[in-house]
């Protein structure tokens, strides 16, 4: 993880001062009137920190969460891929939501498993995600760090670090850019990106249109760029 100091420290003060598409979990809010939340959506890729889940095809997804109202939540999902020889990831995930200093943080933990993988493929891996968050008036800003101990495939441990900036552009549009670095065992290290815009096309229902790309296209077309184009619908 040799590199991670250097990426770490220009991500932190752009967060500080007070963090598969970049979609955030819906969270609980108290007059909401239920625990329960649902999204599902599909894109023109299955793009994860830079980088192809799907082999630039297609994909789908859904995810079931509970929320209480002390920022614990609960969920499981899944998602179209193709990798390992499997063509669906599923998630199961829980964390916690809360606010200290100026700053709000979320913390969870992940099981992920690819339903039948090819025999000899690492299909299981858990993964521990903080996010620190903070607005500035109409900024808002994101640290995130991700590790797993033992990753997916024939990756061993990984971790991921990563800043994005949020702010408004028009009347429902966001733009948005997220900059990161992966550094992994038995795999390439490589720094992803994406920019692009969110348009909440009406309440609960979210167009995304979103450049993707990392510095590592001798490593295959899966790093390469490529524009995504997604829908997602929550309720």
């Amino acid at each position: 993880m040799r590199h991670l100091p250097f990426v770490l420290s220009p991500l932190m003060l752009a967060a500080l001062p007070a963090i598969a598409q970049d979609r955030d979990n819906t969270r609980y809010v108290g007059d909401q009137g239920s625990h329960w939340t649902f999204e599902a959506g599909a894109g023109t890729d299955n793009r994860s920190k830079g980088t192809s889940k799907s082999g630039n095809a297609p994909y789908v997804f859904a995810e079931a969460q509970w929320n209480a109202a002390n920022g614990f939540y609960a969920d499981i999902e899944f998602e179209t891929i193709d990798s390992s020889g499997s063509n669906v990831e599923t998630e199961a995930e829980a964390g916690w939501q809360f606010s200290g200093g100026g700053f709000d943080f979320d913390v969870s933990t992940s099981h992920k498993w690819r339903v039948e993988a090819d025999p000899g493929q690492d299909a299981a891996a858990w993964e521990f995600q903080a996010d620190v968050m903070r607005d500035f008036g109409a900024l808002d800003t994101r640290l995130r760090v991700e590790h797993s101990p033992d990753g997916l495939g024939s990756t061993e441990a990984w971790t991921w670090v990563e800043g994005r900036l949020r702010w408004p552009v028009a009347e429902r549009i966001t733009a948005g850019v997220t900059l990161g670095r992966r550094e992994q065992d038995r795999a390439p290290d490589y720094t992803g990106w994406n920019a692009g815009l969110t348009w909440e096309v009406r309440e609960g229902v979210d167009a995304d249109l979103r450049w993707h790309d990392t510095d590592a296209h001798q490593e295959g077309e899966t790093y390469e760029g490529a524009l995504v184009a997604a829908l997602t619908l929550t309720f």
